[in-house]
């Protein structure tokens, strides 16, 4: 069985309301750059509320760190930051202005959670399910097997770009 190694992304930051713009920037960067565009639009949701949380309420400091990975078809957010208090899932009313960040991690996640960090902080992450697409390593053409002729030609330029019509019969993964 061939495995996939894990692609894990770390930021470390001061939960200030300027900072949380190019953290989702960032993290959407990533995403794109991992073939994860679906899960873009959840993850800077998620990465946005948390680190809201952090900017209003985490003690002694705002520092904090946003860890991204994708590891078995699963994408792992978290973010972690120096304040033990644990949050709490409020019931806001329908005139609130605030109060529901957790419960959309909860409505746009698969699962989520909170971890200690013993007396130092504790951790807040959130799963979503990777697309079956992002999962598979891309196919790649292996010049000169089986191909129309030896190493494909005139079918591909200098650089190894498709220029005619003839297909390539044969790839490998990995």
């Amino acid at each position: 069985m061939i495995s996939l190694p894990s692609r894990h992304c770390t930021v470390e930051l001061q939960a200030l309301p300027s900072r949380i713009g190019q953290v989702r920037r960032i993290i959407s960067a990533q995403l794109r750059y991992w073939h994860l565009d679906p899960l873009i639009d959840h993850a800077a949701l998620g990465v946005t509320e948390l680190l809201t949380n952090v900017h209003r309420h985490a003690e002694p400091d705002k520092l904090c760190t946003v860890d991204i990975e994708l590891l078995l078809e699963r994408l792992t957010v978290s973010v972690s930051d120096h304040d033990p208090r644990l949050p709490a899932v409020n019931d806001a009313g329908p005139l609130d202005t605030g109060g529901r960040g957790l419960a959309l991690i909860a409505a746009v996640s698969e699962s989520w959670g909170i971890r200690r960090r013993g007396d130092t902080g504790k951790s807040i992450w959130f799963t979503l399910p990777a697309p079956p697409s992002a999962l598979a390593p891309p196919l790649r053409a292996v010049y000169g097997a089986t191909t129309d002729g030896p190493f494909l030609g005139a079918a591909f330029g200098a650089a190894g770009h498709e220029s005619g019509n003839r297909a390539v019969r044969s790839t490998v993964v990995g």
